[in-house]
């Protein structure tokens, strides 16, 4: 039996999970990743995590024959390098070469998102499925695309940010430096900015009384779905409106890579039909049928878990 390790390296926190041949989840930890301290420090921490999961699940670590990671921002899969990864502080740094003097073993990176959905067709809701289209809805949104089991990346591995598309009548800046992108709507992050912005400027809400000293910087995606619940009219409108922006630009990319099934995840996905429905409708509105016809939409199930068990294929894929 050998074993692979799969990783989730965010702005906040690292996940490593420990998998078998079967991408069975033995085990995982959680810490910060502290990125402000150096590459350095975060690639000592994942060893040392490393090292926690094989004493914790009493497996054999000489069975490790590689580690994989899923990394924010613009990754070049086939040199290891992280290209760009600005809440990590990294650009142009040889990841693959630098933690594998950590783990002593062969070490393969790739685009975080790109990962999660790849998990999802290895172990998730669209197992077995050929040709899918993921997104996820977190701080932003990104996507990716496998096809026939293999990821799709475009040229200069920047293929997936969907999230970067101007949407007609935004102007909300973005942190890509481009003003009304997508994400800046379509996100945990952008339902929330929406909420704030909008009972600021005078309109009612139940979110009112949940702050009664004012102060809206608490607010968040999960009190517009608890909103909504409960009738709010305000929270009903913003959950249709980022439904139905979501959904015309989904029907670009449906209409360009013609997937078979769309795969959604990420912390605002939890918002469940309240989002799904508005954006279903949306894209059945705004492409060929012959494309809605032979679509299945998913919540993804792996939640947490999607990118570890897609960095391990990945991984294991390469050895």
């Amino acid at each position: 039996m050998s074993y692979v390790i799969g990783i989730d390296i965010g702005g906040t926190n690292i996940v490593c999970g420990l998998l078998d041949e079967q991408y069975n989840l033995l085990g995982k930890v959680k810490q910060p990743t502290e990125a402000a301290k150096g590459s350095d420090h975060v690639f000592a921490k994942i060893n040392g995590m490393i090292d926690q999961l094989f004493a914790e699940t009493g497996k054999d670590r000489s069975k490790l024959i590689a580690v994989g990671a899923g990394t924010p921002g613009f990754i070049d899969s086939d040199r290891g390098v992280c290209l760009f990864a600005g809440n990590l502080g990294w650009r142009d740094l040889e990841v693959a070469k630098l933690l594998g003097e950590y783990v002593k073993v062969p070490v393969f990176i790739d685009n975080d998102v790109r990962m999660y959905v790849y998990g999802e067709t290895i172990k998730g809701s669209v197992q077995g499925v050929d040709h899918v289209y993921g997104i996820t809805l977190g701080t932003g949104l990104a996507s990716g695309m496998v096809n026939d089991g293999k990821l799709y990346y475009g040229g200069g591995y920047m293929a997936g940010e969907l999230g970067h598309v101007h949407i007609d009548g935004e102007s909300t800046p973005c942190g890509c430096g481009m003003k009304g992108c997508l994400e800046t709507i379509a996100s945990a992050t952008g339902i929330a900015r929406q909420a704030r912005e909008r009972i600021t400027q005078g309109e009612e809400s139940v979110m009112q009384a949940w702050f009664p000293e004012g102060d809206l910087s608490g607010l968040t995606a999960t009190h517009v779905s608890k909103a909504y619940d409960e009738g709010d009219r305000l929270a009903i409108d913003i959950m249709n409106y980022t439904g139905t922006v979501l959904g015309k630009a989904l029907a670009y990319a449906i209409t360009l890579f013609s997937p078979n099934a769309l795969v959604i995840g990420g912390g605002a996905a939890l918002a469940g039909e309240r989002l799904f429905k508005p954006m279903r409708e949306a894209i059945q509105a705004n492409v060929y049928s012959g494309y809605w016809d032979k679509l299945s939409i998913h919540q993804g199930t792996l939640i947490d878990d999607g990118g570890l068990i897609g960095s391990a294929a990945f991984a294991r894929s390469r050895v």
